[in-house]
């Protein structure tokens, strides 16, 4: 494992390609330090003694102590310290901690090189853990990019006017392949290590060039990062901790980049590739079940937080809306927790978490977000978005004025009345508030792809069996021991 530092030294090292505004950026450059800042933190926790429980596992592969951002889940007790040390995590730096994607990614690609070979003969799962011992040794970060651009949604990959709208091979080469074509929504791409590649959607046998998977250096020739970066307003004065985070998002372009074929996972194998988009998926929703039960928590605390301010917090409408919020955390943190206990074993030895409950958990996060903004907005008042600027508060004139008008409940001090609401409205009232709001619906997949999941796994069969056999009505087959058939942990 590395230290944050040495993560900072790394990611200082890399060629510059990192766009915004049309302009080639630094990668420290002061709008991007925020997301470095939350990247380098899971370094920090990893050589924490503290967390060293959750956030440090034993390699599969070699024996060693590793990031756990680095592991291959091999047991329900890695499932569930994964979800303990992400919604940990998220509550320290306050938001999304942007590592789950590599791990995600990592996991799908376990389970879609070894079935690859399995079925194919291919040498993808050599060269995948080949790649995981680079990656615990060296400690590094990873960003899955999955998303394709699209184009026209109802055209799959090969109908498109543009054969580039989805990322594929160009070229085959003996010594790699050549892919051409870009990736949407890649949040840590500007201060990552490495890029995962895999497909977005299942693939059918005319779409082999589109069937790639990879992993490649975030700086290699022909990738350009096109970014925007996201941060709370940056303080002049009243320093916090909420302040110094941030988050990138890029649309990532990749302009004829080879591959060499040691770093190919799949290259062809429609099969494979849906079953890699689909695992990355599952496991996202799997992290998400823990992040935003963080950032649930984060809302339920601010709200409370917010109603103690104004002197409220004992009336009925807030304690019940507390008690509303509360079961939403622990609800979303409760799914991922059965997710991990009612996990399966695929034949790499990866452990799967069970797919009704991440996608469950995920949908109830992505639903509820909305309502979480509207209960601190509505307890915490207009004054999140209309609160003066912080030099005003420290103006000789203004500040004193300030100071005495802002106060609440005389047992709280005006500073402490002032750094709430610069939280409260840092969280809403802003640009990064705005930018969250969208991202906590549609990260890790919108709340409408997760009820496909939740309908198409689910056995609606057997529970229509169920009413029928309460009912009388004759039924074929029995209703007995499918839950127990479904979990092998029985």
């Amino acid at each position: 494992m590395i230290t944050s530092h040495q993560y900072r030294e790394r990611i200082a090292k890399l060629r510059p390609n990192v766009y915004q505004k049309g302009k080639l950026v630094d990668r420290f450059d002061p709008t991007i330090r925020g997301g470095i800042n939350v990247m380098a933190s899971t370094y920090d926790f990893a050589n924490d003694p503290e967390y060293a429980g959750i956030g440090v596992a034993t390699s599969h592969i070699t024996g060693e102590k590793i990031n756990r951002y680095t592991h291959i889940h091999q047991s329900m007790e890695d499932l569930l310290n994964k979800q303990k040390m992400t919604r940990l995590y998220c509550q320290e730096v306050g938001g999304c901690i942007q590592r789950c994607m590599g791990i995600d990614g990592l996991n799908a690609l376990s389970i879609a090189t070894y079935d690859a070979d399995q079925k194919h003969g291919t040498s993808y799962y050599k060269n995948f853990i080949e790649f995981m011992k680079q990656v615990q040794a060296e400690d590094l970060s990873l960003v899955c990019a999955q998303t394709d651009v699209k184009g026209n949604r109802p055209w799959r990959p090969g109908k498109q006017l543009d054969p580039d709208l989805y990322l594929r091979v160009v070229e085959k080469r003996s010594d790699g392949i050549i892919v051409k074509g870009a990736k949407a929504h890649n949040s840590c791409s500007a201060y990552a290590d490495e890029i995962i590649v895999l497909p977005t959607r299942n693939m059918v046998a005319d779409e082999k060039d589109w069937a790639v998977a990879f992993s490649i250096p975030s700086d290699t020739e022909g990738i350009k990062i096109i970014n925007g970066a996201f941060a709370p307003p940056q303080r002049k004065k009243l320093e916090a901790p909420y302040s110094k985070l941030g988050i990138s998002h890029s649309l990532t372009i990749f302009d004829n980049v080879f591959i060499p074929w040691n770093r190919v996972f799949l290259c062809g194998e429609t099969e494979q590739a849906g079953k890699a988009a689909l695992f990355f998926a599952l496991y996202h929703r799997h992290s998400y079940c823990g992040c935003k039960a963080a950032l649930s928590e984060v809302f339920t605390g601010a709200t409370a937080l917010a109603a103690e301010y104004n002197g409220i917090e004992n009336t009925q409408h807030v304690r019940h809306q507390l008690a509303k919020m509360i079961q939403i955390v622990d609800l979303i943190f409760a799914a991922g927790v059965a997710a991990s206990v009612n996990c399966t074993k695929a034949d790499s030895g990866t452990a799967i978490p069970d797919t009704n409950y991440c996608n469950a958990g995920r949908m109830l996060a992505g639903e509820s977000i909305y309502g979480e903004y509207e209960a601190l907005a509505a307890i915490a008042g207009g004054l999140a978005a209309t609160l003066p600027y912080e030099e005003d508060f420290y103006d000789a004139t203004l500040g004193p004025l300030l100071e005495k008008y802002i106060m609440r409940n005389p047992d709280i001090s005006a500073e402490n009345q002032h750094r709430a609401f610069r939280l409260f409205q840092d969280m809403m009232s802003s640009v990064w508030g705005g930018h969250k709001l969208i991202d906590a619906l549609h990260g890790g997949g919108s709340p409408v792809i997760e009820k496909v999941a939740i309908y198409r796994d689910h056995n609606l069969e057997h529970s229509k069996n169920i009413a029928k056999k309460l009912a009388g009505i004759p039924i074929k087959g029995s209703t007995k021991g499918i839950f127990r058939e479904k979990r092998s942990w029985y």
